[in-house]
């Protein structure tokens, strides 16, 4: 048997340690590293398929596992074993090939819902992140948020009832305001409402709807409704949508007692030697951007002139109060306006 001298061996069993307390270190070490992304890496694909059953069942859709696959981006091994592990643990059962949740799994996926949407609020409100990356980074964070965490955020922020797209956010007993809302596909010509909800799911018509600078709470008349086409007009201006993307917008129907806007037009149309008063800031500017809007005196009321405009487009600037405020279109575009003869 070959002996290796004392300060050597002493050499290897100190780095040989070294090793082992390195990869198995409590909590630290590379193998409990690997086992904890492991383990948060089955919670976001139950979590995942958890959410998908939900809105599946709040549509009336039956949801089987082949549609879980083919929509969801996680390997079928994967899916099948989370489905599993739900079966056991009484979150969801089969009916056929269709799986529905239980009580127990449709109160873990509203918590789910609940989360990602407290979330969207609060990037809306006290972030400065555009309105594009807000879904994304909602993914993200609501399989990190506790049930704890979650209602600390609901209070922090008032406990809102909808979240920036107008989706209702469940309370922390799993309630849910009612929002009345007509898909915009199904208006006939002559029908006046206010947009209420924009779906932001999938992403590729959620990005068709942000192109076209639509917002919400924006009054709309609707003009034309086809087979091929939906056109409406908004804030002085007219949109043209394929009916798959006015489906994904929801509109609230005028009362019979409410008075539909006339005149009312974006400061972004504003042109030269042409007076206005600011009528409001549209929904979509919230939080601090809403405020230091505010601060520079684009309150209602307030008369606006444009007082220099760029041969480039933008940014161009507006004579308010007596100062000079520039602005992009992306910002005078979400203030509205009536023009004064």
């Amino acid at each position: 048997m070959e002996q290796y001298p004392p300060l050597l061996a002493l050499s290897l069993f100190f780095a040989v340690s070294a090793v082992l307390f390195f990869l198995f270190r409590p909590e630290k070490g590379f193998y409990w590293l690997a086992r904890k992304n492991i383990n948060s890496r089955k919670k976001v694909i139950i979590e995942d398929v958890l959410k998908f059953l939900y809105h599946g069942e709040a549509t009336n859709n039956s949801i089987n596992i082949k549609d879980l696959t083919r929509s969801l981006n996680f390997r079928e091994q994967q899916i099948f074993e989370s489905i599993r592990q739900m079966t056991e643990h009484g979150l969801i059962h089969l009916e056929g090939e269709n799986i529905k949740l239980t009580a127990e799994g449709n109160e873990y996926a509203l918590q789910i819902v609940r989360a990602h949407r407290l979330w969207e609020h609060f990037l809306a409100e006290k972030t400065g992140f555009d309105k594009s990356q807000w879904h994304t980074k909602a993914e993200m964070m609501e399989h990190q948020l506790s049930r704890d965490e979650t209602d600390k955020l609901a209070a922090s922020l008032g406990h809102p009832l909808f979240d920036p797209h107008g989706d209702p956010i469940p309370t922390k007993t799993g309630q849910l305001a009612t929002q009345k809302g007509k898909a915009l596909s199904q208006l006939e010509p002559g029908t006046v409402g206010r947009i209420v909800h924009i779906e932001d799911e999938p992403e590729v018509i959620y990005r068709q709807i942000l192109a076209e600078n639509i917002h919400i709470g924006s009054q709309i008349k609707v003009i034309e409704n086809t087979a091929s086409r939906l056109v409406f007009h908004a804030e002085g201006e007219s949109f043209v949508l394929a009916p798959i993307v006015a489906a994904n917008l929801s509109v609230a129907v005028l009362e019979q007692d409410e008075t539909p806007e006339e005149g009312v037009t974006r400061l972004s149309a504003l042109k030269e030697n042409e007076t206005a008063q600011i009528v409001q800031i549209s929904k979509e500017i919230r939080g601090e951007r809403r405020r230091r809007l505010l601060d520079l005196g684009f309150v209602k009321g307030a008369k606006v002139q444009v007082d220099l405009p760029n041969p480039l487009g933008e940014p161009k600037a507006f004579r308010i109060k007596g100062t000079s405020i520039a602005l992009r279109d992306n910002q005078s575009s979400k203030i509205l306006i009536k023009k004064i003869d």
